[in-house]
C-alpha cells in the first residue's frame, strides 16, 4: 500500500501534471527550452540532496532499528512540499523548483527505507514476486488518482471549479493545484498500513559494537566498513553499478517525457491521458514480469526491458504526433514497472539482511547518481544543440552500458556471499 500511495507522487507530480504546470504556468514568459532545462536542473539538485543523506541515515537506521521512523520523516517532508505546491503563482519558477526538489527528496528518501524492509518480509524464493506486486499495486494507486486528477482538470465545471473563457491564470490553474493537494492526502492516507502493520526489523550489532554507543559514530564506522567490504560483495556492487547506468535512462524518460512532448506540440490532455495509459498497462505487465522471472530468471527479464527501452528512444526521436505519443506510452507501460521491480529484488538477494538499510542507502546513492546524470545530460544536450530530439536519442547509451555491466553479475555467487555474512551477527531487542 505504500507503493500504492507514493505512486501518486510519481504519476501526478514527477511525470504527468506538474511537469506541464512547471513549463507552462510556473515558467510562463520563459522560452520552452529554457523551462525544460530548468526542470532538468531541479531534478538534478533533488537527486544530489538525497544521495548525500541516504547512506549515513541508512546506517543509522540499521543500528537504531529506525527504518520506519526515517520513512515517516521523509514521507512527511514530501507530503508537506507536495501540498504546498497549491500556492505556486504564475511565473514563480523558483518556488516551483524548490517545492519540487523537496518533494523529490521526500519521495526518494522514504523509498530508501521502504525498500530496505523488502528482504525482511520476503523469502528468497518469493522476493521477485513481492517486489513486482508492489509495483503493480503502485500502478493501480497512482493510476486511479491520476484518472481523477485528469477528470477535474479537463472537466472542472463538473466539480464546481472555474471553467469556460475569460479565466484568470489563478482560476485556470486551480484544478492542477488542487491535484497537487490530492496527491499529498493520498500519499499520507496510504502510508498508514505500513506504519501500523509492518514490524520494524530487529536491531543487529556487529561483533565489536555495543548497544549504548553513539548512533552516528557507529554509522560512520559502518559506512567505512561497507565501502571496504564492497570488494567482498562484488556482485552486489556490480549490480548497483549496472542499475545506476540503465536506471539513468529509465528515470530520464520518466522525468522528461511530458516536457518533451509539450515542447513538440502535444496537448496537455493527450500527454496526461498517455501517462494514465502507462499506469494501467503497467498493472498486468508488472505481474507478468514477476511470472517471467520465475521461468527465465530476473536477470534475463531485465534484459528484455532494456532492449525495449532502446527501441523507445529511437521511436521518440522521430515522434511528431499525439498518436505516436500514445504508442510510446504503451511501450513504456510494457516494461517500466517490471524492469525496476526486478532490479530491486535482485539487489535485495545480494545483500545481508542486517545491513539492508545501509546497503539500500548506497543503492539509493547509486540510483540517484543515475537520476543526476540523465536529466543533466539531457539539459546539456539541449543547451549545446538546441534540440530535445538529440537529447532523447542520447539516452540509449545508458541502456547499452548498463546492460553490458549487468551481464557480469553472478547472482548465485552473490547470494552465497550474502547468506554467509548473515551468520556472523547477533540480534538485540
Amino acid at each position: 500500500m505504500y507503493d500504492w500511495g507514493i505512486s501518486a507522487a510519481q504519476t501526478t507530480i514527477m511525470t504527468a501534471v506538474f511537469p506541464i504546470f512547471f513549463v507552462s504556468y510556473a515558467g510562463a514568459g520563459m522560452a520552452d527550452t529554457k523551462a525544460t532545462e530548468t526542470w532538468g536542473i531541479a531534478n538534478t539538485i533533488g537527486a544530489v540532496l538525497i544521495a548525500i543523506l541516504a547512506p549515513l541515515l541508512g546506517a543509522v537506521a540499521d543500528y537504531k532499528a529506525a527504518k520506519k521512523r526515517f520513512l515517516t520523516l521523509f514521507m512527511i517532508l514530501g507530503v508537506g512540499a507536495t501540498m504546498s505546491m497549491f500556492f505556486i503563482g504564475q511565473g514563480q519558477i523558483m518556488l516551483a523548483s524548490v517545492l519540487f526538489i523537496l518533494t523529490l527528496a521526500g519521495a526518494t528518501g522514504s523509498m530508501t527505507f521502504y525498500e530496505a524492509l523488502l528482504p525482511h518480509i520476503a523469502s528468497s524464493d518469493e522476493i521477485d514476486r513481492v517486489s513486482t506486486a508492489g509495483y503493480a499495486f503502485g500502478y493501480v494507486g497512482g493510476g486511479l488518482l491520476l484518472a481523477l486528477n485528469l477528470l477535474w482538470i479537463q472537466q472542472p465545471g463538473m466539480f464546481g471549479l472555474p471553467s469556460g473563457e475569460g479565466l484568470t491564470p489563478e482560476q485556470a490553474s486551480l484544478p492542477a493545484r488542487l491535484a497537487f493537494v490530492s496527491v499529498g492526502v493520498w500519499w499520507l492516507l496510504f502510508s498508514l498500513p505500513i506504519l501500523r502493520r509492518v514490524p520494524e526489523p530487529p536491531r543487529t550489532l556487529e561483533a565489536d559494537e555495543q548497544p549504548g554507543a553513539s548512533a552516528f559514530r557507529i554509522a560512520f564506522t559502518r559506512l567505512g566498513e561497507t565501502v571496504r567490504e564492497l570488494r567482498g560483495y562484488k556482485q552486489a556492487f556490480l549490480m548497483m553499478l549496472a542499475f545506476t547506468i540503465y536506471n539513468d535512462g529509465i528515470q530520464t524518460i520518466i522525468k522528461m517525457a511530458t516536457v518533451y512532448g509539450a515542447e513538440i506540440g502535444i496537448g496537455q490532455s493527450d500527454l496526461i491521458t498517455a501517462i494514465l495509459l502507462v499506469q494501467f498497462i503497467g498493472i498486468p505487465c508488472a505481474f507478468a514480469f514477476g511470472a517471467i522471472a520465475g521461468k527465465i530468471g530476473a536477470k534475463r527479464s531485465v534484459f528484455i526491458g532494456l532492449t525495449v527501452y532502446t527501441g523507445i528512444c529511437i521511436f521518440a526521436y522521430f515522434m511528431k504526433s499525439a498518436r505516436e505519443f500514445y504508442m510510446l506510452a504503451i511501450l513504456v507501460g510494457l516494461v517500466q514497472g517490471g524492469t525496476q521491480a526486478l532490479s530491486r529484488s535482485m539487489f535485495a538477494t545480494l545483500i545481508p539482511k542486517h545491513k539492508s538499510g545501509e546497503f539500500f542507502g548506497f543503492f539509493s546513492v547509486f540510483e540517484k547518481f543515475g537520476g543526476i546524470l540523465g536529466p543533466l545530460v539531457f539539459a546539456v544536450v539541449i543547451n549545446q544543440f538546441q534540440s530535445s530530439q538529440l537529447a532523447i536519442l542520447s539516452v540509449i547509451v545508458f541502456f547499452v552500458v548498463g546492460g553490458v555491466l549487468l551481464l557480469g553479475v553472478d547472482m548465485e555467487e552473490g547470494e552465497r556471499t550474502a547468506r554467509a555474512a548473515e551468520a556472523s551477527v547477533r540480534a538485540v531487542s
